[in-house]
């Protein structure tokens, strides 16, 4: 008798626990996705989430497939968008450059001289890595001679650089504008006495003899 309660005992001893393990294999949640070495969803060469053979549509998860998911829940479940901060537009600076008529031209001349190519070749140098929206070249006179006249030689003047700057430079005639001022806005304003075509005068008035080239700010600065 006592080897038969012995054995009744030992075997309440092993179902028991076989009992327990069952329910909490029971109460453990199967995984839906798959996951990596590192505790994310693993996925395949197409980036889309590996679905474990327990999958559900019920299991979905904003992650994998926002689509099956309720409206609230994907509301819920969505990633708080990140704060970007913008990025600053380039900046344009307006390039403008006074050339003495007297480097350009010869005296009361509208033909550039050498030293005015040279002064062309220069200024387009300065002006590298610019894209040229529009060029404004601007011709004035001094107050020697009638107010037609001037207007005309400075114009002449404008259309001289306008030429040189689209046959030798390549730059496109149609983004070239030009205009002749003739005496007006003097830069030496009333400093230079006299009427009469003196030496003194005309070196008095050599400032308001200019051509200005005005080039529309395309120059990108670094913020």
């Amino acid at each position: 008798m006592k080897n038969i309660v012995a054995k009744k005992l030992l075997l309440g001893a092993v179902v028991l626990p076989v009992l327990f393990s069952g329910t909490a294999m029971a109460q453990e949640q199967p995984e839906a996705y798959a996951s990596d070495g590192r505790g994310s969803v693993a996925r395949d060469s197409s980036g889309d989430c590996w679905r474990t053979g327990y999958w559900t549509p019920a299991m979905a998860i904003y992650e994998c497939d926002p689509d099956l998911l309720p409206k609230a829940e994907k509301k819920a479940e969505a990633p708080a968008p990140v704060a970007t901060t913008p990025v600053p537009a380039p900046v344009t600076e307006p390039e403008k450059v006074s050339l003495s008529a007297d480097e350009l031209f010869d005296f009361d001349k509208a033909v550039l001289k050498p030293a005015g190519k040279q002064a062309l070749d220069d200024l387009v140098g300065k002006l590298g890595g610019i894209k040229y929206d529009t060029i404004v070249a601007i011709g004035y006179a001094d107050r020697l001679g009638s107010d037609d006249y001037n207007k005309k030689l400075s114009l002449r003047r404008a259309e001289a650089v306008k030429a040189y700057l689209v046959k030798e430079k390549g730059i496109s005639a149609d983004k070239i504008f030009t205009d002749g001022k003739g005496e007006a806005n003097p830069v030496t304003g009333d400093t230079c006495k006299g009427n009469k075509k003196t030496k003194a005068l005309i070196e008095c008035l050599q400032p308001d003899r200019r051509v200005e080239v005005e080039v529309a700010g395309t120059r990108e600065t670094v913020q």
